[in-house]
C-alpha cells in the first residue's frame, strides 16, 4: 500500500468580518442578505447562491418561462442577465422594452418562479456584442467612452433611468427578485468611473442589497463599493489560433487559492497592467464567481470545443478551491437579435478583436440556443443538488490544500485534491480531469485528513483507483438525523425529508425519516463508514457489514435504485442512505411534485411548475419512463393517455401509455430528410486578415459565388419541438428560409442543430424548404478547429440531415 495523501485542517479561524461593507438589504427584509469577509448570508444563515447567465433578448419571449423553469430545475437559484443597450436603443430615442426586449416581464417571470435576478446593466457589457453593447450613436458622441466624459455620462444617465423605470417595484423593498446589480464589465483600471456609475444608477432609482463588479485582470475597484466577482473558463476563443490550450484556462483544473484569472478579456487590455490589490480584496470579500465557463463561444479564428466533463470538473474544482457563489456564463445559449440596419455581433468590422457568427450565441451551454439539454446540464445539476442541501455547511468551511502539491501547471502526475472543512467535518474534493491532456489513473489511493478537534481520518478502508477523468466530492464526518457518517466513497446528492424508503407499495410505518442520497463514482465501489456509537442497527441490501474499531463498514454495495442502507440510530431515530449508480444519479431532479418534495429520475428534462401544479417532462420519447421517491399516494395523471406504475427498487416508476404523439407520430423520430445539392462548391476563398492579424470571417458575397448550396424540404407535419440536425463539414454555414437568413454556424466538429419552431416564425420552410450554404476552408487557413491536422482543407459538404422531436408531457396529481 502506498502512503496516503495527507492534509492537515488548521484550527477554526476567527469569525469573519461583518458590517465592514456598505451593502445593506431593505429594512425589515424577512431574509436579509449580508456579506461577511468569507461568505454571504441570507436570513442570518450562510447562503451559497448558484447563478446562471441567460440573455432574454437572445431568446423569444414566448419561451422564457419554460427556459427559466429548466434553469431552476438545474439548480440555478439566481438568474444573471446582461441588459444590452444596443438591443434596446439601436437608434437614439427609439428605446424599446417590448416583445423579446421586455425586461420587466422577464423580471416578473423570475419572481413568479422564485428565482432571484441580477441585471448586469453595463453600459458596456461586452457579451460578444457590437460595440460591447454601446450603441453606435453613443460611440459617435464621445472620444472617451467608459470614462466620466460628460458627453458619455449624459446618455448613460438616461439609459439607467430607463432601466430603473422598467424595474420599478421589483426591488427587494417591494418583494421583488433583484438581489444585485452589476456595474459595467471587465473595466480593470478606472475605479473612479465605476463609482460614478454606481452613484448614477442609485440616483436613477436602481436598488439592490449587493452591487457587483467583475474582478479579473488585476482589477482596481473603488474601495468596498463593489463586490468583486471572479471567473474561469475551460477554454477560450479570444486567444490566438496557434496558441494551444491557454495556461490561464489550464490552471482552473487545479486546486488553488488564486482567485484572479488574468486571461479573461486579455485581448481587450494590456496584461502587464496590475494596479489592484488581490490580497486586500481576499481579506475583505468572499470568493464569489459570476463567469465560470458553462461552455464557450466560437470565433472565426479559434473555435474551441468544450465537453461536459470540462464544465463539470471546473465547477466542482472551484467549490473545492473555496468558492461560495457558483456563477456560470452562459447557462443558457441564445440567438442574436437582428439590428434594424445591421447585425449586432462582435466583429472586426467594428474594430473588435474577434469575428463572431452573425446570429448564433449557443455558447455550447448546458441549455443550448434552442433550449436543448446538454450533458453538461446533468453534470452541473448533480453538484447543485448537493449545494441546495449542504451549501449552508460548505460556505463557511475553509479550503485547505494537501501537503504534496503539484509542482506546476505541467504536473500531470500528482493527484489533485483539497478539503473544505470546519475543524470537525468536511468535504473531500478530487479532480482527475482536464481538457486536451488526459490525466493518468491513480492506483492504491487513500487519504489522511488531520482534524484539529477530532481524531484523524484515513479513508477509505480499502484503497481505490481514481480513474482518468474522474472528479468527485466525498463527505467527511457528516452528521445527519442522529447518524454520523464518517465517510462515504460516493458523492453527496441531497437529503429527502419524509421519504418512506419503502417502494411503490405505499411505504411503511417509518415514513418521514430522512434519506441521504449519494452517487457512486465510476470505478470506485461504494464504501460507507458509520460511527458505531451513533448506530443501533443497520440493514444492508447487498455487500458486507463489518465492525472495525468504533466504525461499521458497509462494503461491496451494488449501487442502484435498490441500494438502500437502513440505519436505526442510537437515539431512536431512523436514517437511510441510498447509493445510486453514477449514470442514474445524472438523471436525478429534485423539486415540488404532486404535493411533496420528491426525487425524480428521468433521462429527459424535468420542470416543476408549482403555479400550474404540474410536472412537465421533456423527452425524445413520447412515452418517457421516470422514477419517483417518495412515491405519491396515487400515480400522477398524464394530460393525455394513461400512466402505468411499477416498482423500481425503492422508487415507483411511471410510464405513460398511448401519450399524444402529435402530428408525424413518434415512430418517425430520428428519420433523415432528403438533401439536394443545388450548387457545387467553388474554390475556397483566401482567408482574410482583420484586427490583431487574426483571420476574419468570409465576406457575404462568397455565399452566393463559392458556397455549396443544398436544399432541404421541411415537412409541414413535423411536430412542435422538432430539431433538425445537420451533419456537415466545411468552414462556415448559413441557413435561409427563402432569402431570409435564419441561422449560421462556424464549423468546430459539432453537429449543427436548428429548431423547426424558430424556422416557422421566420417564414414557411414547409413551402420553400431550407437553403443551406456551406463554404469550404482552404488549406493553411490560420484557424483553430479541434481535430483538424496539418492545416488541412475542409470540403464544403453535408452528409445528412436528420430530425428528432423533443416531446413535452404534462403530469398532475391524481
Amino acid at each position: 500500500m502506498t502512503a496516503p495523501h495527507r492534509l492537515r485542517l488548521p484550527p477554526e479561524p476567527p469569525p469573519p468580518l461583518t458590517g465592514h461593507l456598505p451593502f445593506a438589504d431593505v429594512p425589515g427584509a424577512r431574509d436579509p442578505i449580508e456579506v461577511t469577509s468569507r461568505w454571504l448570508t441570507r436570513g442570518g444563515r450562510p447562503w451559497f447562491p448558484v447563478s446562471g447567465e441567460f440573455h432574454f433578448t437572445r431568446c423569444p419571449a414566448g419561451e422564457w418561462e419554460e427556459e427559466l423553469l429548466k434553469m431552476k430545475a438545474g439548480g440555478v437559484t439566481v438568474v444573471a442577465a446582461y441588459v444590452i443597450w444596443i438591443h434596446h436603443e439601436e437608434t437614439e430615442g427609439d428605446l424599446r422594452f417590448d416583445g423579446d426586449r421586455d425586461l420587466r416581464r422577464f423580471a416578473e417571470l423570475c419572481a413568479r418562479h422564485g428565482l432571484d435576478l441580477i441585471p448586469r446593466i453595463g453600459p458596456w457589457v461586452h457579451a460578444e456584442v457590437r460595440g460591447g453593447g454601446l450603441p453606435d450613436w453613443v460611440l459617435a458622441r464621445t472620444d472617451a467612452p467608459r470614462t466620466d466624459d460628460p458627453a458619455y455620462l449624459a446618455p448613460v444617465r438616461r439609459w439607467y433611468a430607463a432601466l430603473a423605470e422598467q424595474l420599478r417595484g421589483l426591488d427587494r423593498g417591494h418583494g421583488g427578485p433583484v438581489v444585485a446589480v452589476q456595474i459595467e464589465n471587465e473595466l480593470y483600471d478606472r475605479p473612479g468611473h465605476l463609482l460614478t456609475l454606481k452613484r448614477t444608477a442609485q440616483e436613477a432609482g436602481l436598488a439592490a442589497p449587493l452591487w457587483t463588479s467583475t474582478a479579473w485582470g488585476g482589477v482596481q475597484l473603488p474601495k468596498d463599493e463593489l463586490l468583486p466577482l471572479y471567473g474561469g473558463y475551460p477554454d477560450a476563443f479570444w486567444t490566438e489560433a496557434d496558441g494551444g490550450w491557454p495556461d490561464t484556462c489550464r490552471k482552473h483544473f487545479f486546486f488553488t487559492h488564486q482567485r484572479d484569472d488574468e486571461g479573461i478579456g486579455a485581448d481587450l487590455r494590456p496584461t502587464t497592467v496590475r494596479g489592484g490589490d488581490p490580497e486586500a480584496l481576499a481579506e475583505r470579500f468572499p470568493w464569489a464567481t459570476c463567469e465560470l465557463g458553462g461552455g464557450m463561444a466560437v470565433a472565426y479564428h479559434r473555435r474551441p470545443r468544450v465537453d461536459a466533463a470540462d464544465i463539470g470538473a471546473l465547477g466542482l474544482t472551484k467549490i473545492g478551491c473555496g468558492s461560495v457563489w457558483q456563477g456560470y456564463y452562459m447557462f443558457h445559449g441564445g440567438t442574436n437579435p437582428r439590428g434594424r440596419t445591421t447585425f449586432l455581433q462582435e466583429s472586426h468590422a467594428t474594430g473588435q478583436p474577434n469575428d463572431l457568427p452573425l446570429l448564433t450565441y449557443d455558447f455550447q451551454a448546458p441549455l443550448g440556443e434552442y433550449g436543448q439539454y446538454r450533458p453538461s446540464y446533468d453534470e452541473l445539476r448533480l453538484q447543485h443538488l448537493m449545494l441546495a442541501d449542504f451549501g449552508q455547511r460548505i460556505a463557511p468551511m475553509r479550503s485547505v490544500l494537501p501537503e504534496r502539491l503539484p509542482t506546476g501547471q505541467d504536473d500531470r502526475e500528482t493527484l489533485r485534491w483539497a478539503v473544505r472543512g470546519d475543524g470537525r467535518s468536511g468535504f473531500l474534493f478530487v479532480n482527475n480531469h482536464q481538457p486536451h491532456e488526459p490525466l493518468p489513473d491513480h492506483t492504491d489511493v487513500s487519504f489522511t485528513v488531520d482534524f484539529p478537534d477530532a481524531p484523524p481520518l484515513t479513508l477509505p478502508a480499502t484503497p481505490v483507483t481514481v480513474r482518468r477523468g474522474a472528479y468527485f466530492c466525498w463527505p467527511l464526518r457528516l452528521d445527519l438525523g442522529g447518524l454520523r457518517l464518517e465517510w462515504a466513497t460516493a458523492q453527496v446528492v441531497c437529503v429527502l425529508d419524509g421519504a418512506d424508503g419503502g417502494a411503490a407499495d405505499g411505504g411503511d410505518a417509518d415514513a418521514g425519516r430522512p434519506v441521504l442520497v449519494l452517487a457512486a463514482i465510476d470505478g470506485i465501489t461504494p464504501e460507507l463508514a458509520l460511527d458505531a456509537r451513533s448506530v443501533k442497527a443497520v440493514r444492508v441490501p447487498s455487500g458486507d457489514l463489518t465492525t472495525v474499531g468504533d466504525r461499521l463498514l458497509v462494503t461491496g454495495l451494488r449501487p442502484g435504485t435498490d441500494a438502500l442502507v437502513e440505519v436505526d440510530t442510537a437515539d431512536g431515530r431512523r436514517v437511510d442512505l441510498l447509493v445510486l449508480d453514477a449514470a442514474a444519479a445524472r438523471t436525478a431532479y429534485r423539486g415540488p411534485a404532486w404535493g411533496a418534495d420528491r426525487l425524480v429520475l428521468c433521462d429527459g428534462g424535468v420542470v416543476f411548475d408549482t403555479h400550474r401544479d404540474e410536472v412537465r417532462v421533456h423527452s425524445r420519447s413520447s412515452e418517457p419512463s421516470f422514477a419517483v421517491l417518495p412515491a405519491p399516494p396515487a400515480a400522477p395523471v398524464a394530460a393525455a393517455g394513461t400512466v402505468k406504475e411499477t416498482a423500481d427498487g425503492v422508487f415507483a416508476r411511471y410510464t405513460p401509455v398511448a401519450a399524444a404523439e402529435g402530428p408525424g407520430g413518434a415512430d418517425r423520430v430520428g428519420r433523415t430528410l432528403p438533401v439536394a445539392l443545388v450548387r457545387a462548391p467553388g474554390e475556397a476563398p483566401p482567408t482574410a486578415t482583420g484586427v490583431l492579424g487574426r483571420a476574419g470571417a468570409p465576406a457575404d458575397g462568397h455565399y452566393d459565388t463559392v458556397a455549396a448550396e443544398y436544399h432541404v424540404p421541411v415537412p409541414d407535419d413535423l411536430p412542435p419541438g422538432s430539431l433538425l440536425r445537420v451533419h456537415w463539414t466545411g468552414d462556415t454555414g448559413r441557413a435561409y428560409v427563402g432569402d431570409r437568413l435564419v441561422a449560421d454556424q462556424f464549423y468546430s466538429g459539432r453537429v449543427w442543430e436548428l429548431a423547426v419552431d424558430r424556422l416557422r416564425t421566420e417564414g414557411d420552410p414547409g413551402t420553400e424548404g431550407l437553403r443551406l450554404k456551406i463554404l469550404p476552408l482552404p488549406a493553411g487557413a490560420p484557424v483553430h478547429i479541434p481535430d483538424r491536422t496539418d492545416d488541412a482543407p475542409l470540403p464544403a459538404r453535408i452528409d445528412r440531415v436528420e430530425w428528432l422531436t423533443v416531446h413535452t408531457l404534462l403530469f398532475r396529481a391524481s
